[in-house]
């Protein structure tokens, strides 16, 4: 309708170049680009001025993602009205879209002679920083840019002219780049530094800042110290306090006998001075109308670092022991007790672990209606006592030294109590968590524990009482988490996409937990889900491109100046995830296995995407991964836990694994540029139509994947287990263990072979035929063996227990995978065969006779694909039973033997086994479907 009214506008006014442009926009939106673009440039070229025309232009850029040709219209409008604040302050933050630091330094001069105001004067200062971060050279922007912006604030300082709060922070700034400071403290101490108001307590942390970087221990120490007496509640200055005294003890540090001890006031520079400090803080905390735990926790601070540098015993600060439990005894009752506590339990011996429990437990008011029954909590208070110490029993291992029957009595006692905590939370809105959560969450980490250790039933009940769980708190994301990796490890996808939308994930989680979803979509057969969550991510790391730059406008409008380099760190740190370019290459791997030949040919699909072998757009030097691993609560204790080296080796995996997954994509990316005429044999134009220097690309990749598949093998070797709720391992192993790796990478090199054939011809080839020939019987016979990895059935039922085998899901996966790259490097044959093969029968007509041999190629290769076809059927007919024993298998029926299971468990066993039969129905589906559509493409392949 847009486009309609613009255009009957536009007949009557052929001129009205706004119409135009909200043609053009229409046009963009509904997918016209080209003609959008045609018509946007006609108005660009008349260098509109009015501001209508502008501001539709500069949003039909930034749709089409062009930001720099908004650049140029506001230049041309800034020659045409050079008096206009508008449109300077407009072409000035065109060029902060594009980042033209330069550029924006000069534009914010020109803006300020016009019009003399602050801000424009320190938009071009901000310029010259962003210069000095952005440049290459670390001199030049010590010697050159940032002198000159400190030049430029300092002729505004003398000139008295500083108004703003932004101003004195960006004079900060600089000064702390240019290492200065000496000179950054005195401005924070001085008259400019009262302008900083808006934060609490902001000159106070940069004196801090400052004292640090000069090693000024006196002032550190007093003026925390000074801060501790206003807030004796603000953990960051017992840190700094604690460091400066420590530092001062080493430097054998004395104060003056004359004059103050520093600038701050008193300092103290002994052990009895810290001791007694905290010991009056924790007196005048008594006092004080509500309850603070820093002071306490301080005191345990102490004492870990005393006793780190080997003299805690002299101090009589009495025993960690003792003084966690009165801890207790005051904060047992907030969930922020265990946390507090949790930094401090090496301070206990792990003789004193039982004990310490013990006496914690024997404070909690719980009462029992009977003698051997389990004594409850009688409200919310005694409730959470008994979550933390349940937390702090995990903690230190005393569940895990349990056997297998102690540990399936505290899961049916944890239930008993999370079932009877159901109660104190009625009232609860459904956006709320049940108070009693945790005990859910902690019989279902030790169900997990008995999984590891080979108890299959085990992670049934996991699910059973996590959906049960999720059914009375909908909204407990740490329920919902578990969840999804617990069905993706049993391979079952389906739950797992709605789960993951119900988490309502936001901005830039899709980076740091998205690794959740996008790890198993594909890989578990649901290549539509895969497909959606890949454009989601996709979609957020897209965004972030054109929003980061709106971020950065807006704090030059606020003066926010000390944010826009963050924003800038937060656009590279994005643009160089891990994620990005993992969620990148499966995506165009997934579209091209799902379109290429089926819908439109692979070098039409190859075109879309606009890949070129050639190209390596990952920014391996650069990678950061952003994966949050440890968004899953865990109570384990330390040696169990996720540690910095289980991190390390799992960046190291999932980087080689992006190698191999983007060197197959740039291999297969490479096929339709060998596709050509050849030129007559012994001709010299061969090398000139850039063919060869083709074929030299894939041999060069050929070398790179091999290269990178031989570090991935050694890596396997080193057999890494993760903790279970560490990182998801890649699908490196199975690519390796079932024989994709090797076929995929055969194939890469029978296309060399091919290549060889169409350069030489038929004649003399004699061997390169033979060489083929041979290479088409290994890959049948290999593809066979990865088709025997995918037999058996996805879910067996052993001794009244579910097993599934999540592997041979993800083996028929690769066995697609491997199937679709086999019938692309078919489709090249083909099309280097056939036109051979109707020259000889032009030949043969010419002569007239019968007897012209045909090339033994001919025969190999139609060989080649009638297996090809019968392997596809079969595995087609493998799959259809699958999908028929699935649909036959009654899992309502098995008898649950389990004694553990109550009435209200077996409704929830129910539907989590229904959930994982259907998810595996859904995958055999999708998998033979797709499978179906190859078939078509191979029975087109004849010669």
């Amino acid at each position: 309708m847009a486009i309609q009214q613009a255009d009957k506008l536009l007949k009557k006014h052929k001129d009205l170049h706004c119409a135009k442009v909200l043609k053009a926009i229409g046009l963009q939106r509904t997918g016209k680009q080209d003609e959008a673009y045609a018509l946007a440039q006609e108005v660009a070229a008349l260098e509109p001025t009015d501001d209508n025309s502008l501001q539709a232009l500069t949003i039909l850029y930034r749709e089409m993602h062009r930001p720099e040709l908004v650049t140029k219209l506001y230049e041309a409008a800034v020659k045409k009205v050079p008096n206009s604040e508008e449109y300077h302050s407009h072409l000035f933050m065109a060029y902060a879209r594009v980042g033209e630091y330069k550029k924006m330094q000069q534009a914010g001069m020109a803006l300020y002679k016009i019009v003399p105001k602050n801000p424009y004067y320190f938009w071009s200062v901000m310029s010259l920083i962003m210069q000095s971060i952005s440049a290459q050279d670390e001199n030049l922007s010590k010697t050159m840019f940032l002198p000159l912006a400190e030049r430029m604030v300092e002729k505004m300082v003398k000139e008295d002219k500083i108004e703003a709060e932004a101003e004195v922070e960006l004079y900060y700034m600089i000064l702390e780049r240019l290492e200065k400071y000496k000179e950054a403290l005195d401005v924070v101490r001085g008259k400019l530094g009262e302008k900083l108001t808006s934060e609490l307590q902001s000159r106070e942390n940069k004196c801090m800042a400052m004292y640090k970087k000069l090693r000024r221990w006196p002032e550190c120490n007093a003026l925390s110290r000074r801060l501790l007496l206003k807030n004796s509640d603000d953990w960051q200055f017992y840190i700094t306090y604690f460091d400066s005294v420590f530092q001062l003890i080493d430097e054998s540090w004395t104060p003056p006998a004359e004059e103050e001890h520093s600038l701050e006031g008193e300092v103290h520079c002994s052990v009895e001075q810290a001791v007694e400090f905290i010991e009056e803080r924790i007196t005048e905390e008594s006092k004080s109308s509500r309850p603070l735990r820093g002071p306490y926790l301080a005191k345990l601070e102490l004492i870990r670092r005393l006793r780190h540098r080997g003299c805690n015993d002299e101090y009589k600060l009495g025993d960690p022991e003792e003084l966690m439990f009165q801890y207790f005894k005051k904060f047992g009752d907030k969930p922020c007790c265990f946390t507090d506590l949790k930094v401090f339990v090496d301070l206990l011996s792990p003789s004193q672990y039982s004990k310490f429990i013990q006496q914690l437990l024997e404070v909690i008011p719980l009462s029992a209606a009977a003698e051997n029954e389990v004594a409850l909590p009688g409200d919310i208070k005694a409730l959470q006592q008994h979550l933390c110490v349940v937390q702090l029993s995990r903690l230190l291992g005393i569940y895990h030294a349990m056997d297998k029957k102690e540990k399936l009595t505290v899961v049916r006692e944890l239930m008993f109590r999370y079932r009877h905590g159901l109660e104190f939370g009625k009232s609860c809105l459904k956006t709320e968590l049940q108070f009693s959560d945790y005990y859910c969450l902690l019989a279902v980490h030790l169900l997990l524990d008995l999984w590891l250790e080979g108890e299959e039933a085990a992670v049934w009940q996991c699910l059973t009482l996590l959906e049960e769980g999720l059914a009375h708190s909908p909204s407990n994301a740490q329920f919902k988490l578990l969840l999804i990796r617990i069905y993706c490890r049993l391979g079952a996808f389906e739950p797992v996409a709605e789960l993951y939308s119900s988490l309502d994930a936001k901005h830039i989680q899709h980076d740091t937990i998205g690794y959740l979803l996008t790890r198993y979509a594909e890989s578990l057969g649901h290549y539509a889900a895969a497909s959606q969550s890949c454009n989601f991510a996709l979609r957020f790391f897209h965004s972030n491109q054109k929003d980061t730059s709106e971020y950065i406008i807006q704090a030059y409008k606020y003066g926010a100046f000390e944010k826009i380099p963050e924003f800038i760190a937060f656009r590279n740190r994005l643009n160089s995830s891990l994620h990005f370019a993992q969620v990148r290459t499966e995506r165009m791997l997934l579209d091209l296995l799902l379109e290429a030949n089926i819908s439109t040919s692979l070098e039409e699909s190859i075109k879309s995407m606009s890949l070129s072998p050639e190209e390596d757009d990952i920014p391996w030097k650069d990678l950061r991964d952003n994966r949050d691993l440890t968004v899953l609560f865990s109570w384990d204790p330390k040696d169990r836990d996720i540690s910095e080296e289980h991190r390390k080796l799992s960046l190291e995996e999932e980087t080689l694994w992006l190698r191999i997954r983007s060197l197959t994509l740039r291999l297969v990316s490479g096929l339709p540029t060998l596709s050509h005429t050849i030129q007559p044999k012994n001709s010299e134009k061969t090398a000139e139509n850039g063919v060869s220097s083709r074929i030299d690309t894939i041999r060069s990749l050929l070398q790179q994947l091999e290269a990178v598949a031989d570090s991935g093998k050694k890596f396997l070797e080193q057999k890494i287990q993760y903790p279970v709720l560490g990182p998801p391992p890649t699908r490196m192993a199975g690519f390796f263990s079932n024989g994709s790796c090797q076929c995929q990478t055969s194939l890469f090199y029978l296309v060399s072979d091919i290549y060889e054939l169409d350069t030489n011809g038929l004649e003399d080839s004699a061997e390169i035929q033979e060489r083929i020939g041979n290479s088409f019987k290994s890959l049948v016979e290999r593809l066979t063996d990865l088709f025997n990895k995918c037999k058996g059935d996805l879910i067996e039922v052993r001794d009244g227990t579910l097993k599934t085998h999540p592997n041979l899901l993800e083996n028929l996966v690769f066995f697609v995978e491997t199937i679709s790259i086999a019938l692309w490097v078919s489709s090249y044959c083909d099309s280097v065969l056939r036109p051979f093969k109707s020259n000889l029968q032009k030949k043969k007509k010419k002569k007239k006779e019968s007897s012209v041999a045909m090339p033994p190629v001919f025969t190999h290769f139609l060989d080649y694909v009638t297996e090809l076809q019968t392997l596809t059927s079969n595995v087609i007919d493998h799959i259809k039973g699958l999908e028929i024993i699935l649909t036959a298998l009654k899992l309502e029926e098995l008898s649950l033997k389990d004694t553990l299971l109550l009435q209200e468990e077996k409704k929830f066993t129910k539907t989590v086994q229904g959930k994982v039969q259907s998810s595996y129905h859904h995958s055999v589906q999708e998998i033979g479907e797709l499978l179906k559509k190859r078939l078509d493409t191979i029975k087109k392949l004849k010669i």
